[in-house]
């Protein structure tokens, strides 16, 4: 299959990433689309496992008041630059993930910040973990995907460390 120009951008509006990567994956891919896009989900995991280490001091902080002013979300996202907290992908993730919290409830940010004795009741740990944990849980918008999967995602387009501190969840009456 012959590469095009409107394939590439076909491709790079799918995807955001660079055109350059785009044409490589479709070159890779010998013209297929869904290979292509394969090829630049396994290249994005290995970008966000490689920037994972570095430093994202900047960040966003982003609410969200659901409807009927009954459930109110305030989430930190980090980055690494003030300049990609500003980008218009960022804040949309950033209050894509406001709204999830608010939906999904969950606990902790990531497997890891669950106390082992919290854990240790559990039957299920998996499955606890799944439903606890917002980097585990799936995506309200996209169930096929998670939150960390959208993370990578986001990573792999934007080309920076990106992950989700804190936030806080409150419901009316709700004390914990």
């Amino acid at each position: 299959m012959e590469i095009t120009v409107d394939t590439i951008k076909e491709l790079r509006e799918m995807t955001s990433c660079g055109v350059i990567e785009c044409k490589n994956a479709l070159e890779e891919a010998g013209g297929d689309m869904d290979k292509a896009k394969k090829i630049l989900q396994k290249r994005g995991l290995e970008l966000a496992a490689k920037k994972g280490g570095r430093t994202a001091k900047e960040g966003r902080i982003e609410t969200y008041i659901h409807q009927g002013a009954k459930i109110g979300v305030i989430v930190e996202v980090n980055c690494e630059t003030d300049f990609v907290a500003k980008n218009e992908n960022f804040c949309k993730f950033t209050k894509n993930v406001a709204m999830h919290i608010a939906a999904a409830n969950p606990k902790y940010v990531k497997k890891e910040d669950v106390p082992e004795g919290v854990l240790a009741e559990e039957k299920d740990k998996e499955a606890f973990i799944k439903e606890k944990c917002l980097n585990e849980q799936p995506f309200v918008r996209d169930p096929k995907k998670t939150i960390r999967d959208c993370i990578n995602e986001l990573i792999s387009s934007i080309g920076e460390n990106i992950f989700v501190s804190r936030f806080i969840r409150y419901k009316v009456n709700e004390v914990e």
